[in-house]
């Protein structure tokens, strides 16, 4: 039997001898056949030497050779010596039945005989990595059978390297932190939006609620012509001071409202005709001329409170040296002058006039006084009251818009302000009024009244209602009951009759003027429905029928309006 181990397999067989090339995985050797080369080198089986010659055939006998260089070589035969070998030696089988004569086996295909005999060692090739491994525990293994058990400690276990690991990690961390922060970006972008949209709403409402609150919304419109609101008039706010001019040369006074309309920003110098109806203290009937000069400041204001339903806040008496002061420290005024105005010093007449006729004339001091308190031969009263209002127009426009710098102007004059209005308050004001005529938001207009005093339906719309608010200002609580009275029974006394009737009863009295047709029937009414029972009050005050009792129109500066018509009895 052939042992797979042996290195000389095959070579008797006339093959070429095989040589350890290294083991496989199981730990079994791997061979390889030898080249020509080196077995030309390496007799896998040599011949012992019996002292024969082969090549001589004299037949002389040659000395003995001794293989294992024991020195006792002789021409006969010597008996050889047991082989040695180590783990890997192994002996290979006699061939050709040579008397059962082993030879010692080199596992490298040479005998122990050429090793010692001095041959040329073979010439070593370059083999395949050895594993280092033990051989077969067992030389008799089977090839083909079951793999022989490994211990673990056989084995190294190497680890995948870890550096593409952590450049995936980083790259994951990368994408990961770029995907916060695009998250990140968004959220900011989100609350920025938001903030915007708050902002915006904001400012929306804000700007809507200042254009309710200015009148300027489409819809809420309630004005009238040429007044350049947009709001309903009651629900304006309006700052009100009247002036007091007073002409300390020749006597007589003008009187105006300046009238400053915060919720429009738009400003009106009202002129007040002197011949306008008020009620005094005392509740008897009076003119707004006689009022200023009898009642003074105070008892005027509230008078003009009743019958304009206003809310005057302060007097200024303007004397006429304060109004040249005035002029002269704002600077020169200009003004579209509608008459020649003599100098009131000239010695002679026919000298040249003090103020000229035309447009753009420019007044000093001096002339702004003697152009707002002239009145000419056979003009109204309200001629030189508009020349008023063309110089306070004029000086408006030339007044500082500085509240405190206007201040300053007022102190400058000189003159006592009276309570409870301050230098401060009218500085304040004026330079208010001075902003809107200089932005051409200032008008002036005349208080429309007839002859006899009364306010006409024209001054209710158009001054009463629109620029001071449309409604009368409601009396108090306690107050007494104000009652005008129109008389339209053809008799002139009646008028008066009937104030002394109504006074004596409680209530105030307001003159409405006379018709100019008598009418049949009077009449009583009432616009506000818990004024009926005043109105009831009233018509049997003056001994009328409870059937004259009506709703409807009341004038602007009563509660209660009465008509009196043929069938009222004065003497009832």
């Amino acid at each position: 039997m052939n042992d797979r181990y042996d290195a000389g397999y095959g070579a008797d067989g006339g093959g070429a001898p095989y040589e350890l090339v290294g083991y496989d995985e199981y730990g079994r050797p791997v061979y390889r056949q030898a080249t020509d080369q080196q077995n030309q080198q390496y007799d896998g089986y040599p011949q012992q030497d019996y002292g024969y010659d082969p090549y001589h055939m004299g037949g002389h006998q040659q000395p003995s050779y001794d293989p294992y260089g024991t020195g006792t070589g002789t021409g006969a035969p010597q008996q050889p010596q047991a082989p040695s070998y180590d783990s890997y030696d192994s002996y290979g089988t006699q061939q050709g039945g040579q008397g059962g004569q082993s030879t010692p086996y080199d596992p490298y295909g040479q005998t122990a005989q050429s090793a010692h005999a001095g041959q040329q060692p073979r010439v070593t090739e370059q083999t395949a990595h050895i594993p280092q491994q033990p051989g077969p525990a067992d030389d008799e293994q089977d090839p083909d059978g079951p793999a022989p058990e490994y211990r673990t400690e056989q084995f190294a276990f190497v680890e995948e390297p870890d550096g593409d690991s952590e450049d995936v990690i980083d790259w994951m961390k990368f994408t990961e932190n770029r995907t916060e922060r695009r998250e990140e970006a968004k959220r900011r972008a989100r609350s920025r939006i938001i903030a915007l949209v708050v902002v915006f709403a904001l400012v929306a409402a804000g700007g809507v609620g200042y254009l309710w609150y200015a009148g300027k919304l489409p819809g809420l419109s309630d004005s009238g012509p040429g007044t350049g609101t947009t709001t309903a008039a009651g629900a304006q706010k309006r700052d009100v001071i009247v002036v007091h001019l007073h002409d300390t040369t020749d006597g007589g006074t003008a009187t105006a409202l300046l009238v400053d309309n915060t919720t429009t920003e738009q400003g009106t110098t009202v002129l007040l005709p002197n011949s306008l109806t008020l009620t005094a203290d005392d509740g008897t009937t009076t003119t707004l001329a006689k009022s200023v000069e009898d009642d003074g400041s105070e008892g005027t204001r509230t008078a003009l409170d009743t019958v304009l339903g206003t809310d005057i806040e302060g007097t200024w008496r303007l004397d006429t040296p304060f109004l040249l002061t005035l002029v002269d420290l704002v600077g020169d005024i200009e003004v579209d002058t509608d008459t020649d105005v003599p100098d009131p010093d000239a010695e002679k007449k026919g000298e040249a006039p003090l103020v000229k006729k035309g447009k753009d004339q420019t007044l000093s001091g001096k002339m702004a006084v003697a152009y707002a308190t002239h009145r000419g031969s056979g003009e109204s009263q309200n001629a030189q009251l508009e020349r008023f209002g063309q110089v306070l127009h004029g000086v408006l426009r030339k007044m500082t818009s500085d509240p405190d710098a206007a201040t300053v102007t007022v102190q400058t004059l000189g003159q006592i302000i009276e309570p409870p209005l301050t230098d401060k308050d009218l500085g304040s004001f004026l330079a208010r009024l001075s902003d809107r005529a200089k932005g051409g938001d200032h008008r002036t207009a005349v208080l429309p009244v007839r002859d006899d005093g009364t306010l006409t339906a024209q001054a209710s719309d158009s001054v009463v209602k629109d620029v001071l608010g449309g409604t009368a200002k409601s009396p108090d609580k306690n107050a007494a009951v104000s009652v005008s009275v129109r008389n339209a029974t053809g008799t002139k006394d009646n008028t008066e009759k009937a104030r002394v009737v109504l006074l004596n009863g409680g209530f105030t009295f307001r003159d409405a003027g006379t018709a100019g047709a008598a009418e049949t029937t009077s009449k009583v009414v009432y616009a506000d429905a818990a004024e009926k029972e005043n109105a009831t009050e009233v018509a049997k005050t003056l001994g009328l029928p409870a059937g004259s009792v009506t709703k409807g129109e009341v004038s602007a500066n009563a509660r209660v309006s009465v008509v009196l018509g043929q069938d009222y009895d004065p003497g009832s």
